[in-house]
């Protein structure tokens, strides 16, 4: 992945991620009760999901309605750890079979299922997290990737894949706790997680975590990987017959993304404390479309205000108007879509900087004027 000799950051990009930074780190948490706060946290989640389609959708071309398939599969792995760590012996002793998740007892199981026992490991769990659904998408991306499979008919096969993982999950409920999911997780290598204190320390990793997705994502968009996808985006048949693999780049920028979900899939379990099938399946795969088309699919960074953005207003909808706020929700949606195609990011680049621009080019004009003026003055003196 070779860069060019353009700065990795222009003065935009620099102002975009400084005021990113001082609202998640300083004005969010200043101003927000614990509770808002962890609100807050659970919204930065869907940002990783959101970054990971404004790479995958924005850059590549791939609209993929099944990111929510990712970001359950991350979520489990980590609620996987933290179930058999609250499912200890001691506090599980009223149960028939002590030592085992609670849902595993209630269906009868007697002994903890072979697939299970490495979740007893942190270390094997984090890397799951990334890990499992990174390849569930390599075999999604080798499958239809190679057989030219695009556009239309990839969004509606990984929306088909999302509906079949959580039907897997609700049937089998003696090994996944079914349409409950897994609940009741308490600590973190005996860190309570459940405390207010615990939950604005998941907000602040949270956010270092976010920030370290989007650098990776602006190294890869900087990157001549990022202008080859930009350039299958547009014309993909001039990219192959230029000589390039264009199903090989599509699958690893397709597999990124998954990681990004998985890791916004852990963070939401550990700041949520739980994981269920409601996540995985067709509604939330299309909301997390929806943050990143409102946000703009072609800015990582407008992809993470977008998450943020419709999430405070699904709450705030959901609050004031419980029976009206999906109304609220789908206006907001068509309004910014059809005002601005370009989402959030598009008002930024396409009003607000060019207007900052002229005021900055105005400035520089008018100071040598006036040290020039000055001088005069003073030579005349």
């Amino acid at each position: 992945m070779t860069f060019s000799k353009t700065p990795l950051f222009s003065r935009s990009e620099i102002i975009g991620f400084a005021v990113l930074a001082v609202l998640i780190f300083l004005i969010l948490p200043t101003f927000l009760g614990t509770f808002r706060l962890n609100l807050f946290g659970k919204y930065l989640t869907y940002a990783f999901v959101a970054v990971g389609l404004a790479l995958c959708w924005g850059a590549g071309g791939i609209l993929s309605l099944g990111q929510g398939v990712f970001f359950g599969l991350g979520g489990y792995c980590m609620a996987m750890f933290l179930k058999l760590e609250a499912s200890t012996p001691e506090n599980t002793s009223i149960q028939s079979t002590p030592g085992i998740p609670d849902f595993m007892d209630w269906n009868q199981l007697t002994e903890l299922p072979a697939w299970w026992i490495p979740f007893h490991s942190l270390t094997f769990s984090l890397i799951a997290v990334v890990l499992v659904p990174v390849t569930f998408a390599f075999f999604i991306g080798v499958a239809m990737f190679r057989r030219r499979v695009g556009g239309v008919y990839f969004a509606i096969i990984t929306q088909a894949f999302a509906a079949i993982l959580t039907i897997l999950i609700i049937g089998q409920q003696g090994y996944t706790g079914g349409v409950n999911g897994i609940t009741d997780l308490r600590t973190l290598n005996g860190w309570n997680i459940r405390t207010g204190e615990a939950k604005e320390i998941l907000y602040y990793v949270n956010g270092v975590l976010l920030f370290a997705v989007l650098f990776v994502a602006h190294f890869v968009r900087k990157s001549k990987l990022g202008r080859i996808l930009i350039a299958m985006r547009d014309q993909e048949d001039r990219v192959r017959f230029s000589g390039y693999d264009v199903a090989s780049f599509k699958i690893f920028i397709f597999c990124l993304g998954a990681a990004f979900a998985g890791i916004g899939g852990a963070m939401f379990t550990l700041q949520v404390g739980f994981m269920s099938p409601t996540l995985v399946g067709i509604v939330p795969s299309i909301e997390m479309v929806i943050f990143c088309a409102v946000g703009g699919r072609l800015s990582i960074l407008g992809a993470v205000y977008g998450a943020l953005l419709v999430n405070w207003a699904k709450t705030s909808f959901s609050e004031s108007f419980p029976e009206l706020w999906l109304f609220g929700l789908g206006g907001l949606f068509i309004a910014v879509v059809m005002l601005f195609p370009n989402g959030l990011a598009g008002i930024w680049t396409e009003q607000i900087m060019p207007r900052l621009s002229k005021l900055w080019t105005a400035r520089a004009r008018r100071a040598p004027q006036t040290h020039n003026a000055s001088t005069e003055k003073r030579g005349a003196v």
